[in-house]
């Protein structure tokens, strides 16, 4: 009996696990997510299938194709695909996730994708749409929470429909440079989104000002207007909105604005301001934004001085606060910033004596700038310093006097400026110890620094991509940089010997230069393998001997200055290679060559000097199709070259037909060489030359874009000057003086309307001047003395300033400025003006006048006033005599 009732309980134990294995096995089975629908997961593959996969439609270094996992197999979940994520009830589609995923391809308004109708997440940043227009059709997606269409090349105005998706909460349109917000956009946006969070528009076009009702939006805790063509003054309540972290308005330049009082209870963390029109004082409010981490403020009109509340910022790890018109010293309540890392305060009026112990004791601090102010640093810290590890240390014009011993310490320097510091002496040997694996870049420019206590064969920096010498007075042999340099520049200085054949190690070399020293022997030939060389300047030494063979097959060189030196030979032929030059410098030298024309074949050369060696022969004929195509400056002055002008030549320079003279950039080279935490350091090298200008040689340390100069003076040139000379409309300056010209100067001159000097002296021209000159209102020298010129000076306009010295030594020559006066008051030529100089067919001199008054004696003094009076009606009936009315343009017009 007692067995069986044992047996009962065991069979009941048994039943009841039984039946609770079944209810938790249907309670597991009910919280099974369900599979994606068909429909949905068919239109993901379609909206896979309508893009090419490309690694460089995305510019994230981590991009991968996240489509490439999805497959169109029957069993395939589409909720487990990568960036697909599902409802965990529905099943349905609710995010897409393909940020980053390299598709490349146009979005059409029939996409699939808009098929997703649950969709609440879209991201498709950091793809390449191909300047797709945004489809209209997003508004089918009205679930819409959080959109991010950023960096993804969308182009055309933004549509209405996607400001008519009332539940976004987050809109991220950024960085497609050819997006246009409607002018009410903003207005919109703000009425539309009452729960936005998130808003960021960078880069879009948006074009109008920042309305007020932007203000309204109490949810925002980030809104970014980077470079968006914003004006108008910015309105100060949205600084004070509640739940705002993160306000980016920088690079709006006629964006205007002032930082109002802050209050203690606002959560801004990044506030960034740079590169607008913010104006006023920084206010000492500032110091209640506690939870402050960054804070921009460059560029801008802000004065006054730095308010000591910025010590309270103890969380800020940037402070920029460059270029500006801040004043007084800088604050010591900057030692309580524990966690600055960056600290811009270089280009302001700040004043006083720092010592830099205050920037020592920040020990986090790694980039720091104090350069271009008023103040003069004090650098030997105290003997119990804490130093903190700096890598980027702009220390330019402080009045620093010596080399700082601080650096001493320094072994993590990625960039070193201490320009312009007044250092004297020599360069310590400790410094070759300094940051010797990490240092990129070094620039010790503009001081007084007379060489080095002692000189490595080699410098010691493994990573040294600049180095910058110039303008001091170094003595001594030439510094061989490390063969890691690109830039190595030391210029201006007092260095004596011959180039080591070390130079020819520096494989990376893009621009080398040694101008004005006391460097002299042979140019080493291993110059002309320097392939990656953009830039090579040895003017103002003593080298002599040949020049090397510049330029292999695959020459990158820009620029040639090897002027002023005692250089013989040829124009090296090896320079037909080099396809990218732009200037050739070899005046002033001893090269006995003749004129070098093929040269013309260059396609990009605008600038040729070979003035003062020793050319000789004839301008040979000119190949229309390779005859200098961009060529705007020429000197070939003070040599022995003979024959006629070379007419052909001046037919075929286009370049110097076209008048640009509004033109305001430099001929220049700009290159971007390092590096250095993230940002690029770049070099802008802009060519200079000498020419005669006005009769006296002027330095041109930027030479304008616009400048078109020909200069053929002191030669042997003979002949006429050729009528075509009129055809380059371009030209600022022309000079043939101290020739052998003959015949008269060409009317067609007065087609030259930017001509600003014109240099016909010592030669032997003939005729009277065209008072057709009359109309160029921009000459401001005119020098046609020493010839054999005829009849009466014109006068008016510019010709009333010019000194008589400028006329002499032409005896039949009369009127002012000379004193020699014309036999008839009436042959003083009056100002000459026309509308069409072109059509111009009458030449009406003081020789017709005088031919006039004979037939008027011929024919009796009543017919001949009769004739002179038709003459003179007819005369300014057909020519319009009259002031033209010109608009006068107003002229405007290295290392960065």
């Amino acid at each position: 009996m007692r067995l069986s009732f044992s047996l009962i309980i065991l069979i009941v134990h048994f039943l009841v696990s039984l039946s609770m294995f079944y209810l938790i096995l249907a309670a597991s089975s009910s919280v099974v997510q369900p599979l994606c629908h068909d429909d949905e997961r068919f239109a993901l593959l379609q909206f896979k299938e309508s893009f090419f996969i490309n690694q460089s439609a995305s510019e994230d270094p981590s991009a991968y194709a996240k489509v490439s996992s999805w497959k169109p197999d029957q069993i395939s979940d589409c909720c487990k695909w990568d960036g697909v994520e599902c409802n965990k009830d529905t099943g349905h589609v609710i995010a897409l996730d393909l940020s980053s995923s390299c598709l490349k391809g146009f979005l059409n308004s029939n996409s699939s994708l808009f098929h997703l109708a649950h969709l609440q997440n879209l991201n498709l940043a950091d793809n390449d749409f191909t300047s797709s227009p945004i489809p209209a059709t997003f508004r089918q997606l009205s679930r819409l929470t959080n959109l991010n269409l950023s960096a993804s090349v969308f182009s055309g105005q933004i549509p209405s429909e996607i400001l008519e998706l009332s539940k976004l909460v987050f809109l991220d349109l950024s960085n497609n440079l050819l997006l246009k917000l409607q002018k009410s956009g903003l207005t919109v946006i703000a009425q539309n989104f009452t729960n936005l969070e998130v808003l960021s528009l960078d880069q879009v076009d948006i074009s109008s000002n920042v309305p007020n009702i932007l203000a309204n939006l109490t949810s925002l805790t980030s809104l970014s207007l980077i470079e968006c063509d914003l004006h108008g003054e910015f309105p100060v309540g949205i600084f004070h909105l509640p739940n705002l972290q993160r306000l980016h308005i920088g690079i709006n330049k006629d964006l205007t604005g002032c930082v109002p009082e802050l209050n203690r209870t606002s959560p801004l963390v990044l506030l960034r301001l740079g590169s607008t029109n913010f104006y006023g004082e920084i206010p000492d409010s500032i110091g209640n934004l506690k939870f402050l981490v960054q804070l921009t403020a460059c560029f801008c009109n802000f004065s006054g001085e730095i308010p000591s509340s910025l010590g309270n910022l103890t969380n800020l790890s940037l402070l920029d606060l460059q270029s500006n018109r801040l004043q007084g010293s800088i604050p010591q309540s900057i030692s309580r910033l524990v966690n600055l890392d960056t600290l811009f305060l270089n280009d302001n009026y700040l004043c006083g004596t720092v010592e830099f112990e205050l920037f020592l004791r920040l020990r986090n601090l790694i980039n720091l700038q104090l350069s271009r102010n008023n103040i003069s640093l004090l650098t030997k810290p105290s003997i119990n310093s804490t130093f903190a590890k700096f890598s980027v240390l702009y220390l330019v014009d402080c009045d620093l006097g010596e080399f700082p011993e601080f650096l001493k310490n320094q072994d993590q320097l990625e960039l070193l400026d201490l320009g312009g510091n007044k250092i004297h002496g020599q360069v310590p040997k400790w410094m070759w110890n300094v940051s010797i694996e990490t240092l990129c870049a070094l620039y010790l420019d503009d001081n007084f620094l007379t060489g080095f206590d002692q000189l490595p064969v080699v410098l010691p920096y493994i990573n040294l991509r600049h180095l910058t010498l110039d303008s001091n007075m170094l003595q001594g042999s030439l510094p061989i940089p490390p063969p890691s340099i690109s830039l190595y520049s030391v210029s201006n200085n007092n260095l004596t010997g011959k180039i080591s054949h070390l130079i020819c190690n520096l494989s990376s070399i893009t621009g080398l230069y040694l101008s004005i020293n006391n460097l002299g022997g042979l140019l080493p030939q291993c110059l002309g393998n320097l392939s990656g060389s953009l830039s090579l300047d040895l003017h103002g030494n003593n080298f002599h001997g040949t020049i090397p063979r510049i330029c292999g097959e695959a020459s990158k060189l820009m620029m040639i200055d090897f002027s002023q030196n005692h250089l013989q030979g040829r124009v090296p032929r090896s320079l037909a290679n080099c396809a990218k030059l732009e200037a050739v410098n070899l005046g002033n030298n001893q090269i006995h060559d003749i004129f070098p024309s093929w040269l013309g074949i260059l396609p990009e050369l605008r600038i040729l000097i070979l003035r003062s060696n020793e050319l000789y022969g004839t301008i040979g004929s000119s190949d229309s199709n390779f005859d200098f195509p961009k060529l705007h400056i020429i000197d070939l002055s003070n040599n022995d070259l003979i024959g006629k002008l070379p007419f052909e030549h001046f037919q075929n320079w286009k370049a110097m037909q076209i008048f640009d003279f509004e033109s305001s950039k430099y001929v220049e080279e700009n290159q971007t060489l390092v590096t250095i935490g993230g940002d690029y350091l770049t070099h802008s090298y802009s060519y200079s030359m000498t020419m005669i200008k006005k009769g006296t040689e002027t330095l041109y340390d930027k030479v304008p874009d616009f400048l078109v100069v020909i200069d053929l003076s002191n030669n042997k040139f003979e002949g006429e000057i050729p009528d075509m000379v009129g055809n380059l409309k371009g030209l600022n300056m022309l000079n043939l003086s101290s020739n052998f010209l003959t015949g008269p100067i060409p009317v067609t001159l007065a087609n030259l309307t930017g001509l600003e000097a014109l240099d016909l002296s010592q030669n032997k021209l003939s005729g009277a001047i065209p008072l057709q000159l009359t109309v160029l209102t921009f000459l401001s020298y005119f020098n046609v003395s020493h010839n054999r010129l005829t009849g009466p000076i014109p006068h008016g306009k510019q010709f009333d300033t010019f000194d008589n010295s400028l006329f002499s030594e032409n005896p039949e020559l009369c009127g002012n400025p000379l004193p020699k006066k014309c036999g008839n008051p009436e042959d003083s030529l009056p100002p000459f003006s026309s509308r069409n100089l072109d059509q111009f067919s009458f030449e009406f001199g003081w020789k017709v006048v005088a031919m006039g008054y004979g037939v008027g004696f011929v024919f009796g003094a009543v017919s001949g006033q009769i004739l002179i009076t038709k003459k003179y009606g007819w005369f300014m009936k057909t020519f319009s005599i009259g002031q033209p009315n010109r608009r006068r343009v107003n002229w405007r017009g290295r290392k960065n």
